[in-house]
Parts: C-alpha cells; sequence; structure tokens
C-alpha cells in the first residue's frame, strides 16, 4: 500500500525557495514509487512503498527545518501515472488534509489514512520522534551520524577525538536508542493506518 507525502515550505513568501534543493536530496535518498516533484508553489509530493520510508523521509524533513508535512496513507488510483502531480485516490487526498492540518499543529506534521484511529496514533509517535530530532545538537548528530553507519562507539570516539563514554553520553542525550523504537512504532503504526 502507497504512502504519499505532501510537504509545504513555511514561510516561503519571506524566505528563499527550498524546493529545487530537496528535490533531488530526497529523490537520491529513498526508492520512491512516483519520484517526488512539484506540485505548485512551494509545495512537493511524493509516492512511497514502505513506511519506514516514510519514516526517514518525514523525520529528514524534520531536521532540516521549515517544513510542514502530510503523509496519507491508504489506496491510490491504479495504474500510476508517470508523474506525481497526476496522481489520484484516497491516499493523495489523505496527504492534502494532513499538510493542510500540520500547518495548524506545533510539531508541523500530520497523517491521515483509510484507518482514522491508526492514523492519529501514527501521527502521534511521529510527533514525539520530530521533538527528539529537532532538539538535539551538531555534536550529537556527529556521534549518530557514525553510529547509525555502522561503527561502534569506540570506533565513532577514534574518529571524533573524544571518549567512548562521552560518544555514549552523546548518544544517551540525544535519546538514539528511542528514536530507534519509536521508529518501528511509526512504521507498523502507518501500515496500518493504510488499512
Amino acid at each position: 500500500m502507497p504512502y504519499v507525502l505532501t510537504v509545504d515550505q513555511k514561510g516561503s513568501r519571506r524566505h528563499p525557495d527550498r524546493v529545487a534543493d530537496v528535490l533531488p536530496e530526497l529523490n537520491d535518498a529513498v526508492p520512491t514509487v512516483l519520484a517526488f516533484e512539484r506540485t505548485a508553489g512551494d509545495e512537493f509530493q511524493g509516492v512511497l512503498a514502505e513506511s519506514g520510508q516514510v519514516v526517514d523521509v518525514v523525520l529528514r524533513l524534520v531536521r532540516s527545518g521549515g517544513w510542514s508535512i502530510g503523509v496519507g496513507a491508504g489506496p491510490v488510483q491504479t495504474p500510476l501515472p508517470p508523474s506525481t502531480r497526476a496522481g489520484a485516490g484516497p491516499a493523495f487526498l489523505s496527504a492534502r488534509r494532513a499538510v493542510d492540518a500540520a500547518k495548524q499543529r506545533s510539531a508541523r506534521l500530520a497523517v491521515r489514512g483509510a484507518v482514522p484511529a491508526d492514523a492519529g496514533d501514527a501521527q502521534a509517535v511521529l510527533s514525539a520522534l520530530a521533538v527528539v530530532v529537532d532538539r538535539r545538537s551538531e555534536q550529537a548528530w556527529e556521534a549518530i551520524a557514525l553510529v547509525a553507519d555502522g561503527r561502534t562507539q569506540a570506533e565513532a570516539a577514534a574518529v571524533l577525538g573524544i571518549s567512548r563514554q562521552a560518544v555514549g553520553q552523546r548518544l544517551s542525550a540525544a535519546l538514539w536508542e528511542l528514536e530507534q523504537e519509536l521508529r518501528a512504532t511509526a512504521a507498523r503504526l502507518l501500515t496500518r493506518a493504510a488499512g
């Protein structure tokens, strides 16, 4: 079951357009069913196949800041068109409602889906993840990048020129383990929300 993401740049009238920069970054980083592309003005949309990929993209956008993120979970009309802009179906409508709702929420993200209760639960978990990601220091991100790349804490410490304990403290302060647990939970809830 595909997932539609509709994303709108916050404050685009006061800030330079960032859509052109983020599109190739997202399309290179994650496999898509339909590529991320600009739909209108400062808004873009893409279709993903896996709930875990949705979590990755949402957190990538939260970290970069400045986006309202709507996730639509559910069916789409098939056969799929060659362009995201031409897509239709319940997931596209849900993503539109979600991005509109996201603009009114402090976390700036919302989920709408075929199963509303599960979509609400997915939204709550993704919002908690957004808070965790948004509050991290650059030092925490350095440690996370190394550990997420497969290095041990000792190897990360050697690269950063700090002690293994300091790496552990950075990961702990960043709630790295909690993020891993919440990512899996968010992905499961998104799957359920799609019906």
